[in-house]
């Protein structure tokens, strides 16, 4: 990764760095909090379901009130202080494991605080890269960012798992913790350009200021559906893959790991990727890659019911990777193009509102659905809701897109 970011400023460069470190540490918990659920504290489909309804819930609730944040205060500051309540709560997360203390009300309740860190984090984080490189390299410095990211998707879920059948559960916590405290260490040195002080006005105001822009373009709204339903569907997959794997596919800790490190190599190899495609192909075309290998990776999904197979469903999670990054670097990049400056932080928030505040409500169909029917009727109703989110942006403008949208003067 050095000598990709060497071509791009050194505060980017940190920045980088510091978010692999984060979003490690997020994986790591994430990946370790359900299996710590199901194999320590025996919950079932509808408890998972619950879990990851607690785990996703800040970003519905905090991301509009942090996007106004990232655009008055010091976004620098805002990733930090959001980072060391994360490295907090999995440091408590591993003092109840060590004393014997932890339940799943308390797992669910810190996963919940640490999520809260997660959402100031993610609001701000892309807010910040407009000024710290040039617009004609945030094509560039986006793919970059998520080779940091889905680095962490790789190793997070397979590390998780194999520490957890080898050492126990407090091992993953601690290296969680640990990463976490590193990636708020790496913000000392980061320097963020000073920029204009926005007039004092009432939040409610900058909300609506940000969600009607986001709203009224013609581009960034189906972007915005899209992501609502691909999340909301995605996530009503992630609240019963676990016990399912477990159940019905026979897997062990280490190989639900294993499987849901796939998404993780699928989402390094689209960014790895993406930069030669979109010189290949028309700008919407690339775009429109990502739904349309969703939808194709829950039909793959959705068929071990029929053929019970681990190397079936890692790939499914594979292709649920490498497309929709082509669709993160995209539409990402047609965000910071076309929205004002002193909008960023309020877009941001309402794109991850949409691609993360709709993973509670996936995770609460799945926790209904798994508990009153079967995680197996929850994997054909998610496939159902990624045709639709197919459809949506099939028939908007983006597929007739030739080339980047141009930048606001």
């Amino acid at each position: 990764m050095s000598s990709s970011l060497s071509r791009l400023p050194s505060a980017f460069a940190r920045l980088a760095w510091s978010n692999l470190a984060a979003q490690s540490a997020e994986q790591v918990s994430l990946a370790a909090s359900p299996i710590v659920a199901v194999l320590v504290l025996g919950a079932a489909e509808g408890q998972t379901g619950l879990l990851q309804m607690a785990q996703t819930l800040p970003f519905l609730l905090f991301s509009f009130p942090f996007g106004v944040l990232a655009d008055r205060r010091s976004r620098r500051g805002l990733m930090a202080i959001a980072e060391a309540v994360r490295a907090v709560s999995l440091i408590v997360v591993l003092a109840l494991l060590w004393f014997g203390d932890l339940s799943l009300l308390l797992l669910g309740l810190l996963g919940f605080l640490g999520a809260s860190g997660t959402v100031a984090y993610a609001v701000a984080a892309p807010s910040l890269i407009p000024a710290l490189v040039p617009r004609e390299s945030l094509g560039t410095a986006n793919a970059r960012l998520e080779v940091a990211r889905t680095t962490a998707f790789i190793a997070g879920p397979a590390v998780a798992g194999a520490l957890i059948s080898w050492t126990g559960a407090s091992a993953a916590f601690a290296l969680a913790g640990a990463l976490s405290v590193l990636a708020v260490l790496l913000f000392a040195g980061l320097k963020e350009p000073a920029r204009a002080k926005l007039p004092p006005r009432h939040m409610l105001h900058d909300l609506r200021e940000g969600a009607g822009f986001v709203f009224s373009h013609f581009l960034l709204r189906p972007i915005l559906l899209a992501a609502v339903i691909f999340n909301t569907s995605f996530f009503i997959i992630q609240a019963v893959y676990v016990p399912y794997a477990v159940r019905a596919l026979g897997l062990s800790a280490s190989h639900v790991g294993m499987t849901l490190a796939a998404n993780g190599v699928g989402l390094v190899a689209g960014a790895l990727l993406a930069p030669r495609i979109t010189r290949l192909i028309r700008y919407g075309t690339f775009i429109t890659i990502g739904p349309l290998a969703g939808f194709a990776a829950s039909v793959l999904m959705a068929l071990t019911i029929l053929c019970p197979s681990g190397w079936l469903a890692g790939f499914s999670y594979f292709i649920m990777g490498i497309g929709p990054m082509m669709w993160i670097i995209g539409t990402a990049t047609v965000r910071q193009l076309v929205t004002p400056a002193a909008l960023l932080g309020r877009v941001a928030a309402v794109n991850l509102t949409a691609t993360q505040g709709a993973r509670p409500l996936g995770a609460a169909i799945g926790a209904l659905v798994g508990g009153i029917f079967d995680a197996e009727t929850c994997l054909i109703l998610a496939a159902i809701g990624f045709s639709i989110q197919a459809v949506i942006v099939l028939i908007s403008p983006i597929p007739r897109m030739a080339t980047q949208p141009e930048p606001l003067s």
